[in-house]
């Protein structure tokens, strides 16, 4: 799977999301201060949101301090569904029941171990598929019309 990951700082819990990523053969996309330790976190959030919104990536990861700003960044891009995880259960609900496509994490608040676990949760989690799931992912894909961007 193409994934994007994408942060405004680079520390020990993105570079180990990033191995694991490839230790897991997933293709990694980098985005943010991977690339510009300039990069301020709406830059990283926006550039990575629209990599996923339009297809580049299957799906994206994101962190800043709180997981909050990136979360709402990234959600101003019209496709893009990111999803504030603090545990595995909110990651495999944001799968299934929001479609969520970015998966967003708090470099303050999350540790290696529960990243990966948070990660697992939601790679094994399908997008929920019966009519209630679907019908809702329609209604929250309407909202990307009401935007005033």
């Amino acid at each position: 799977m193409n994934i994007g990951v994408s942060t405004d700082e680079n520390t020990y819990l993105t570079g180990r999301v990033v191995r694991y990523l490839r230790d897991n053969g997933h293709k990694v996309f980098l985005f943010g201060a991977f690339k510009d330790e300039d990069q301020e976190w709406v830059d990283a959030s926006v550039e990575l949101a629209k990599a996923v919104a339009k297809g580049k990536c299957e799906n994206g990861i994101l962190f800043c301090w709180t997981g909050t700003g990136s979360s709402m960044a990234a959600n101003k891009v019209k496709g893009a569904r990111a999803a504030l995880c603090t545990d595995p259960a909110q990651a495999k609900g944001a799968k299934k029941w929001n479609h969520a496509n970015i998966l967003v994490m708090s470099l303050a608040l999350t540790k290696p171990v529960q990243a990966k676990k948070i990660m697992d949760a939601w790679f094994s989690e399908p997008y929920g598929s019966d009519d209630f799931d679907l019908r809702n992912f329609e209604k929250l894909k309407k909202l990307d019309g009401i935007r005033k961007d």
